[in-house]
């Protein structure tokens, strides 16, 4: 007697694999995709993450150069290779040290389309990590998205799982703008499902993994995982959140945000990045311009405390936005 087939479960990649994954796509897709940061190369290890690993062997280290240890030299020797018509990939190794080549992201990279008159594009990635958590201490864990998102000319990505930090990733290099790809330290070895290798994901398109009626709940990168823990919590007592993934903060996708909202009159905007002047503020004023006289109350924010990052593992875990954090301001707007 013949048993039916079991049906396999979806293979589970980590998320720095699913990164690494699509920088070998991009790379074999188009010879002019290259890869410089610090020690990226596999004879310096793959990487301080070991996110490059391997790269090097398959592409040859024409195409994956370590650098020295300068932002300015890496970032700046990517504008101009953009600007030569190459579509480098910039690992900056920590998002702190991004303040250190502000000058060419945020004068040159950002501006250089606008200052030819469209002539000139400027198809450049920087990859930086980030995130608390880790006992990395205020110089290594800064969340500075909202700096990035207020200029101009970048776009400014978080993923929250493997499958779209693939298809992400992939369509940040191929994007004939500026991109900066945030990716969140503490989720590098978190696993999901392994995407189809054709898998690609717009840049500027929320998703919607968890549907609901009664409060919308709007972030991106680690505060989706949870987002989604505090709406599974409340499901039990009969509250339904609808989890909103930005997945671009910049330009994010109003029209899904606002639709979400129309629909269930409430909304907490929840980042790990501080409260004080963060990306929240803006999505907030945004649903309150467009849908005032809908809402149940004013919109929620959640966010970090509004200070360095701490050293002190049991400081950093009082000073980080929680999922009690969360819970908390979903019933105060719902009570």
């Amino acid at each position: 007697m013949s048993t039916p087939d079991k049906k396999e479960a979806p293979k589970q990649i980590m998320f720095a694999q699913a990164c690494n994954m699509a920088m070998a796509k991009a790379m074999a897709d188009d010879p002019k995709v290259i890869l410089m940061g610090e020690d990226i190369a596999d004879e310096q290890g793959g990487g301080v993450f070991k996110v490059t690993a391997g790269l090097s062997e398959k592409f040859g280290t024409d195409r994956v150069r370590s650098t020295p240890i300068s932002e300015q030299a890496i970032v700046g020797a990517a504008v101009g290779a953009a600007l030569v018509g190459y579509k480098p990939v910039a690992e900056i190794m920590l998002m702190n040290f991004i303040t250190v080549a502000m000058d060419q992201i945020v004068n040159h990279a950002a501006k250089l389309r606008f200052m030819s008159g469209g002539q000139t594009s400027v198809p450049l990635t920087i990859r930086t990590t980030t995130g608390a958590g880790t006992g990395l201490g205020g110089q290594h864990s800064d969340m500075l998205e909202a700096w990035l998102a207020h200029v101009p000319g970048l776009k400014v990505v978080a993923a929250s799982n493997p499958a779209d930090a693939y298809g992400l990733l992939y369509s940040s290099i191929m994007d004939p703008n500026p991109v900066i790809f945030i990716e969140n330290t503490p989720t590098y070895f978190s696993k999901g499902p392994a995407p189809a290798p054709d898998h690609v994901v717009p840049l500027g398109k929320a998703s919607v993994p968890r549907e609901g009626s009664d409060i919308s709940l709007i972030t991106y990168s680690r505060g989706v995982g949870a987002c989604h823990a505090v709406a599974e919590k409340l499901a039990g007592e009969g509250i339904s959140c609808e989890v909103i993934d930005l997945r671009t903060i910049a330009p994010f996708d109003e029209e899904t945000v606002l639709k979400s909202v129309a629909k269930t009159k409430a909304a907490v905007v929840v980042h790990e990045a501080v409260r004080n002047f963060g990306t929240g503020a803006e999505i907030s004023s945004r649903i309150h311009e467009e849908l005032f006289s809908e809402l149940k109350g004013p919109v929620g924010r959640v966010g970090s405390g509004y200070a360095p990052v701490p050293f002190s593992p049991a400081i950093e875990k009082a000073w980080m936005f929680s999922e009690d954090d969360i819970e908390r301001e979903i019933r105060k707007l719902l009570r």
